[in-house]
């Protein structure tokens, strides 16, 4: 895989002096890898839109035919429709679109047993981000990330005839297609009934995504693993959901402040706030099912901002927060090396008595993408802590980590540390005593301007409510 990336990389440097940036280049591949892997699944497509007609073409014919094909596709009606809508060819030299067309040509995509589309463009956004492509993290979760919380989560459609599954910041659908992988992997392949086969291909995987690129790449991705996702176009925190609940929500909101400059102004809200992850928190509350389960990833700034303790505190009392991990340090290398993160499991309708922390970071090296790349190594532990039952019902025994990193935590103990669930820790962190085996000064750096961004946040909400007629009377 990492020799295809190259080699796809490699062409991109050749395509910029072209004019086409690296979002255009990542998606012109997808669809021209979306052609060839439907080609090797025997997909249906539309009539001079198959594989096999593109490649045998060369020239300005080759050019044209292909700006057809993508209008041809954006007019196909259904799902089909939805991934090529609008999509344009930016290749305008014949000679760059039959090399890069030669290069997908190449591998079976199909023959290899990982989501290599998936990877391939993963690939491609890690080079992105280490040429300074900021932004390019917005896409992405780390697979192994996804497939731990799905391990925990469990999010098995076969249990009740409507289950649902919803990621509300969905990018390129790592969270549904990892569980789908998940669902097929522990039925020894996938093979159902026809009613069940039918339901789990049309009425079980949900998102919702902002940005239309990676909507795009989502529809294709579990298009790809024959299913037909309903993925919506459009804004999970100001635009007020429809009256649909879901089982499983899992989720890793985008991170940092960008366009947090105003509350979302929704009834379900119960705090307000201009933080877009703590309104994630009460976007996923409010569109869980009673008795639904939800894993959502956020950064550390979340959980220690001056309203994280407020939802918080809500969250614990409508729904059972029984489980946190704080991720690795560098869990996000290589775009967002710095950001400190973690993911809480939470049970909508029982309010909490215990939160369980594992602490996957403290005396952990921080990962790097060459010498210490993330595995599932990191997380076997604390699977096995987490327990079989999806809702945190295990039994559950400190004795789980030989290592101290499972601890349980009372409710009292939330409220006396004003539900700042970052607060929870008790290993004591060797760097902080040792010079030499401080944090690199990137990571220093990365986590000041954490702190430094949601002091801002917040002294923009006190701007905020004094605008709304709250200052005091002078």
């Amino acid at each position: 895989m990492s020799d295809i990336v190259q080699k796809l990389w490699g062409f991109c440097h050749t395509l910029r002096h072209e004019g086409i940036d690296y979002g255009d280049y990542i998606e012109q591949i997808t669809y021209l890898l979306f052609l060839k892997m439907s080609d090797e699944r025997d997909i249906e497509l539309p009539e001079n839109c198959d594989w096999q007609s593109l490649k045998e073409l060369s020239g300005t014919e080759l050019t044209d035919n292909y700006t057809d094909m993508l209008r041809t596709l954006g007019k196909a009606g259904g799902l089909l429709g939805d991934i090529f809508a609008g999509a344009l060819s930016r290749f305008h030299n014949p000679v760059s679109l039959k090399k890069i067309i030669s290069l997908v040509d190449e591998t079976d995509w199909t023959g290899i047993d990982i989501d290599v589309k998936a990877l391939a463009f993963e690939g491609l956004l890690e080079k992105a981000a280490s040429e300074g492509k900021k932004g390019a993290g917005q896409y992405f979760t780390p697979r192994i990330v996804i497939q731990s919380i799905v391990r925990c989560m469990k999010p098995d459609p076969r249990g009740t005839r409507e289950f649902t599954i919803m990621d509300p910041a969905c990018g390129t659908g790592g969270f549904l297609v990892c569980s789908y992988e998940w669902l097929k992997e522990i039925t020894g392949g996938g093979a159902f009934d026809r009613e069940l086969s039918k339901r789990i291909k049309d009425s079980t995987y949900y998102g919702q995504e902002l940005v239309e690129r990676p909507r795009r790449l989502a529809l294709m991705n579990l298009y790809l693993h024959n299913l037909q996702p309903v993925i919506k176009l459009g804004d999970s925190i100001y635009e007020v959901p429809d009256s649909q609940r879901f089982d499983v929500i899992l989720t890793n909101p985008p991170f940092g402040t960008k366009g947090a400059n105003q509350s979302p102004g929704r009834e379900d809200f119960t705090i307000e706030t201009s933080n877009k992850q703590l309104n994630f928190i009460q976007h996923v509350m409010t569109i869980l099912k009673p008795g639904g389960r939800a894993a959502v990833v956020v950064p550390d700034n979340v959980l220690f901002g001056e309203q994280a303790g407020d939802v918080f505190k809500v969250l614990c009392e409508d729904c059972d927060l029984h489980t946190v991990i704080r991720l690795p340090d560098g869990t996000f290398t290589p775009y967002s090396p710095g950001t400190k993160t973690n993911v809480i499991f939470f049970t909508k309708g029982l309010p909490t008595e215990h939160t369980w922390v594992y602490d996957c970071r403290t005396n952990i090296p921080s990962i790097t993408k060459k010498d210490r790349p993330l595995n599932k190594e990191h997380f076997a532990e604390f699977e096995q802590c987490f327990g079989d039952n999806p809702n945190g019902r295990s039994p559950r025994d400190p004795k789980d980590s030989p290592s101290d990193r499972w601890h349980k935590f009372h409710i009292t103990e939330l409220k006396e540390r004003n539900y700042k669930i970052d607060s929870l820790k008790w290993l004591r962190d060797d760097s902080l005593e040792n010079t030499d085996d401080l944090p690199l000064p990137e990571e220093l750096a990365a986590e000041a301007i954490d702190e430094l961004e949601a002091a801002v946040a917040e002294l923009n909400a006190i701007i905020e409510l004094m605008g709304n007629g709250y200052a005091a009377d002078e």
